[in-house]
C-alpha cells in the first residue's frame, strides 16, 4: 500500500494542573522535514519525539506542535516542616505555662495550626515533570498512528486515480500502435516519392547513398521502440503501486520516462492523428505526475 505525503492527527489530554493538546499535519515535500514545536523546559521531549516521527515516515514536511497549558486556580501547596515545628514547640510551652499558672487551655486542632501564616507554604520550587513527560509520550504513538493512517487512506485514492491513469494511457499506447501500423503504406510510399524525386534531379548523385539515407529517415520515424517502452513503463509502474511503501521517487523518476517516450513520439509521428494521440498521452502522464508528487 502506498502512502500520501498529506496528512493531519490532532488530540488532548491533561495530567493536572497542565492540559495540553497536539497538532499534526504533513504535506509533500522531497525528503524527511521535521518541524517541532515543543516547550523547551519539558527536558528530552522533543528529542523523543522527533525520533518517533523519523521511524513512522520517510518523506513529507512534517509539522508538530504541542501546546501545553497550566491550571493556575489550582495552587501547589507544602507543609513547612521548619515551621510547623516552631509552632508545636510554642505551643507546647504555652500550654505547659498555662498549666502552671492553673490555667486550662483549648484543644487546638489541625486545621487550627495549618490556618497559620507561614505553616502552608505555595509550592515555589521545581515541580517534577518527569509524570507528565511520560504520558506525552505515551499518548504520542496513538497520535502518530492516527496520522499514518489518515496518510494509508489518503495514498489508496491515490493508487485507485493512478491506476486508472495507466489504463488510460495503455489504452492510448495501443491506439497509437494501430495507427503507427496503418501509417506504414503512407509513409513507405512517400519515401519512394521521395527518393524518385531526388534521383530525378540529382546528376551524379549515388543512388545507393541516397537510398541509405532515406531507409535512415525511415528508421528514425519507426516509433515501435518508443511504444514498446511505454508499455513497459506502464507495468513498472503498476509493479511499484503494488509493492507499495515508499516508492514515490521511483515514480517520480519514472513520470520522467513516460514523458520522454511521448514526446519523442509527438515529434516522430508525421500522421495527424498520432500526433493527436501523442498529445493526449502527454496530458494524461502530467496530471499522473501531479498525483505522484503526493507520493510518499
Amino acid at each position: 500500500m502506498i502512502r500520501s505525503m498529506t496528512g493531519f492527527a490532532s488530540a488532548r489530554g491533561e495530567k493536572a494542573p497542565f492540559s495540553w493538546s497536539w497538532d499534526l499535519r504533513s504535506v509533500n515535500a522531497k525528503g524527511l522535514d521535521l518541524r517541532l514545536r515543543v516547550p523547551d523546559w519539558l527536558e528530552g521531549l522533543e528529542a523523543a519525539l522527533r525520533a518517533d516521527l523519523a521511524k513512522a515516515l520517510t518523506r513529507g514536511s512534517v509539522n508538530l506542535t504541542l501546546r501545553l497549558g497550566r491550571d493556575e486556580e489550582v495552587p501547589s501547596l507544602a507543609l513547612n516542616q521548619t515551621a510547623l515545628a516552631a509552632v508545636l514547640d510554642a505551643l507546647a510551652e504555652a500550654e505547659e505555662q498555662a498549666m502552671a499558672r492553673g490555667l486550662t487551655l483549648a484543644p487546638s486542632c489541625a486545621a487550627d495550626l495549618l490556618a497559620l501564616r507561614g505553616v502552608m507554604d505555595a509550592g515555589s520550587g521545581e515541580e517534577d515533570l518527569a509524570p507528565v513527560i511520560v504520558q506525552l509520550k505515551a499518548e504520542f504513538e496513538p497520535l502518530v498512528q492516527a496520522f499514518v493512517q489518515m496518510r494509508e487512506t489518503e495514498g489508496a485514492a491515490l493508487s485507485e486515480i493512478l491506476q486508472s491513469q495507466l489504463a488510460r494511457v495503455e489504452e492510448l499506447t495501443a491506439e497509437a500502435s494501430e495507427l503507427a501500423e496503418a501509417r506504414k503504406g503512407a509513409v513507405a510510399e512517400t519515401l519512394r516519392a521521395n527518393l524518385a524525386r531526388v534521383l530525378a534531379n540529382s546528376d551524379g548523385a549515388d543512388p545507393d547513398r541516397v537510398a541509405q539515407e532515406l531507409a535512415l529517415l525511415a528508421v528514425k520515424a519507426d516509433v515501435t521502440e518508443e511504444l514498446d517502452r511505454l508499455r513497459a513503463h506502464v507495468r513498472a509502474a503498476r509493479a511499484l503501486l503494488d509493492q507499495g511503501g515508499a516508492v514515490g521517487r521511483k515514480l517520480d523518476f519514472l513520470m520522467q520516462e513516460f514523458n520522454r517516450e511521448a514526446n519523442t513520439l509527438c515529434s516522430k509521428s508525421q500522421n495527424a492523428d498520432l500526433t493527436a494521440v501523442g498529445l493526449e498521452l502527454k496530458a494524461v502522464i502530467d496530471q499522473m505526475r501531479e498525483q505522484v508528487q503526493n507520493v510518499e
